[in-house]
């Protein structure tokens, strides 16, 4: 490998082609300089499309000259030379892979995705050949082997732990002659995970419901056809009409409000149907990722894609994951099927002959909401702007935490619409927050948490602050109004800042275990617990306030949002145990099968009761998360984390909200602490006992 990439870099210093046949020295790339930046950020405006492939070329090929350096050293492995050498390489390679996989998720372009062809196959082969280096591993083992007699900090033997059981997981033990195999399959495995996620792009983008008869979109708002209008005058084809398209911002209130129960199902159809047929088709790409995922496992003495995943989980087994969705799937599936006949009831007395669909679902829901609850979107998002959900997270963040956050301008960022914040803790700057509100083409659906740089402690003893980006997909401010958040979206920002949290205040020596570094079952915990503070009455009166004239929500608004708390929990917990389920049933396999779409997910979703008028909250064409985003054998973390941030709450409830020792506890217990400790031993240190269910049952209206 050293040597071919050896190659490769020799030819990308002579030049590097693009295709207005302009070059770039290297001497110009600017991943090969110090970034002369406000607090080292990215220099953005200075990246070009032909300078990630030489900084990938050359970061790789730094980086096997780091690991030589460690397998050649003539001393005895020990902590030093062997675990901390590993953990400091590849700086390089870090940070254009930080910058190139970032922007691909938020400023995707062809460019970006014939790069990303190029590089994603040649980082797998690399990280192959650390993971399978026999001389490397050697040296780990030899450090392990030694850790009951080793003097090293708590911190040092928690990385030791966690570099030995990585290299293992990675394929160390691998025989020899399965390694070519392994290898292979490491490197389709990252195409088609590529490609998977691409091909949801292409087809999220490309559908456009066009509509020119506003008579048939009876039942939007003023506001959502002023959105419609403006989408449609972006373009000249469309201008004078209305457009809608399948990104959830548009989609949602249509689906909630519109009468016409035609268009609903022309853009619902579409929305559940992408990537099963044409040029997007994931449908054979699912068939190829599970089973190589599943002769992946093989290989390294698992029987099942699964087991493998979950062993390094809090979960550990399948089983214990089937266990807690089950305790949830029950009462959840019995509150589904009491709401599907409530909708039918109210569908047979509108004189309506037909049976209620999935595309009929959220429809009824919002007009029983405002019928029972006299509750609706367009009651509630007025006061909810962006800046004020925006200006309350600051403020609950400061209070419980005591950390700042200050615009600045100067900071580049990577488009415009980004704003740039530093994070301030006790005068001293501890981390750079960006924040990416709205919907854009080259962006993908939904919202994360993102790093472009993790906290850790440098070789010269200097602590290097993390930089966090938060993407997201809310709602537009039109021409006359900013940006309005229905109560989904401003849950979401809050879910979203738990992350940020967790990956801002993170305290460790090791960026490798810093921040959100976390088994996949934990990293959800902070982010739905900070969830709570969204919907807390005394929280919300002092930042949901109508954004014309600053009036706070009425009581009795707040008391009808408390009273609809738990409706509509039937199906919110239905569709997404239902994907927890299917990932699981995916990924449980443990013979070669040949997977079709769409029977091996009916089949699955038959097995648990899926009602039909529900569908699973992602299909498997679509279901980014455990085909593309690292989730796969994990989708369950969302309700594993539910039984942790619903009983972390009841302490804060039990205390006060706003209670400086319990936020003290959990800031230093949780959010600082990343994966330097046993997580479940921090969580009872929080907490002082170990979790239970049933605050999320209560709460969820399921008990």
């Amino acid at each position: 490998m050293k040597k071919i990439i050896t190659m490769m870099l020799l030819t990308s210093i002579i030049l590097v082609g693009c295709k207005n046949k302009k070059t770039v020295l290297t001497e110009e790339n600017p991943f090969f300089k110090e970034w002369d930046t406000p607090f080292g950020v990215p220099p953005f405006a200075e990246i070009k499309y032909e300078h990630y492939l030489p900084a990938f070329e050359k970061g790789m090929s730094q980086q096997i000259d780091e690991i030589e350096a460690i397998v050649t050293n003539q001393e005895a492995p020990n902590f030093q030379n062997t675990i901390e050498a590993l953990e400091y390489s590849g700086a390089l390679l870090r940070n254009v892979s930080g910058v190139f996989f970032n922007l691909t998720e938020c400023m995707n372009s062809s460019e970006m995705q014939e790069i990303e062809e190029k590089i994603t196959p040649l980082m797998a082969q690399h990280e192959d050949n650390i993971a399978l280096n026999k001389t490397l591993f050697q040296r780990i083992k030899t450090v392990y082997d030694q850790k009951e007699t080793l003097n090293i900090a708590p911190e040092q033997m928690k990385l030791l732990e966690e570099t030995y059981k990585g290299f293992v997981r990675g394929g160390a033990n691998v025989p020899v002659e399965q390694q070519a195999r392994f290898r292979e399959i490491n490197a389709q495995l990252a195409a088609l995970t590529t490609k998977y996620g691409t091909n949801i792009l292409g087809a999220t983008n490309d559908y456009k419901l066009i509509v020119d008869d506003v008579a048939r979109l009876d039942g939007l708002t003023p506001d959502q056809l002023v959105a419609a209008q403006e989408a449609a005058n972006t373009e000249d084809v469309t201008k004078g009409k209305y457009v809608f398209t399948i990104h959830l911002p548009s989609m949602e209130p249509f689906l909630q409000n519109c009468k016409d129960r035609e268009l609903r199902k022309q853009l619902w159809t579409a929305y559940s149907t992408r990537c099963t047929f044409g040029k997007y088709n994931n449908g054979p790409i699912i068939d190829s990722i599970v089973n190589l995922r599943l002769e992946k496992a093989k290989i390294l003495g698992f029987p099942s894609h699964a087991a493998y995943k979950l062993d390094n989980s809090m979960a550990k087994t399948p089983k214990a994951v089937h266990n807690l969705l089950m305790q949830v799937w029950k009462p959840a599936i019995a509150k589904a099927k009491q709401e599907a006949a409530e909708y039918q009831k109210m569908i047979d007395l509108e004189g309506n002959h037909f049976k209620l669909e999935p595309y009929d679902w959220r429809f009824y829901t919002e007009k029983l909401r405002k019928e029972k609850y006299d509750l609706d979107d367009d009651t509630i998002r007025p006061y909810f702007s962006l800046k004020n959900v925006r200006e309350a997270i600051f403020m609950i963040s400061e209070t419980l935490y005591g950390i700042q956050f200050v615009e600045n301008k100067n900071i580049p960022t990577y488009t415009e619409g980004v704003d740039a914040y530093e994070v301030i803790e006790k005068d001293q700057v501890i981390a750079i927050l960006y924040l990416d509100y709205h919907p854009r083409e080259s962006k993908r659906s939904g919202a994360w948490m993102t790093n472009f740089r993790e906290q850790y402690v440098d070789q010269q003893g200097n602590n290097v602050i993390p930089v966090i980006s938060l993407v997201m997909n809310f709602t537009k401010p039109t021409a006359d109004k900013p940006s309005l958040l229905n109560f989904d979206e401003t849950e979401t920002f809050f879910h979203e800042f738990g992350h940020a949290l967790h990956g801002m205040l993170t305290k460790c020596h090791y960026r490798s275990l810093s921040g959100t570094n976390v088994p996949r079952d934990f990293v959800e915990f902070p982010s739905q617990f900070n969830e709570h503070f969204s919907k807390y009455p005394y929280i919300m009166e002092m930042y949901a306030k109508h954004y014309k004239t600053d009036k706070v929500i009425p009581t009795r608004l707040m008391a009808k949002i408390e009273a609809a708390s738990t409706y509509g929990q039937g199906f919110i917990n239905t569709e997404l145990l239902a994907a927890s389920l299917l990932d699981m049933e995916y990924h449980s396999i443990t013979q070669p099968t040949k997977i079709i779409f769409p029977d091996f997910e009916d089949a699955a979703l038959k097995k648990i009761g899926l009602i039909p008028e529900i569908i699973s909250r992602y299909k498997s064409t679509y279901f980014q998360h455990i085909f593309s985003n690292g989730y796969d054998a994990g989708y369950y973390s969302y309700t594993w984390a539910a039984v942790l941030d619903h009983d972390a709450f009841e302490a804060f409830k039990e205390h006060g909200v706003f209670d400086e020792v319990t936020a003290l506890s959990f800031k230093t217990n949780i959010l600082e602490k990343g994966n330097k400790e046993d997580l479940m031993s921090l969580y009872v240190k929080f907490r002082g006992k170990q979790p239970s269910i049933d605050a999320l049952l209560k709460n969820r209206g399921l008990k």
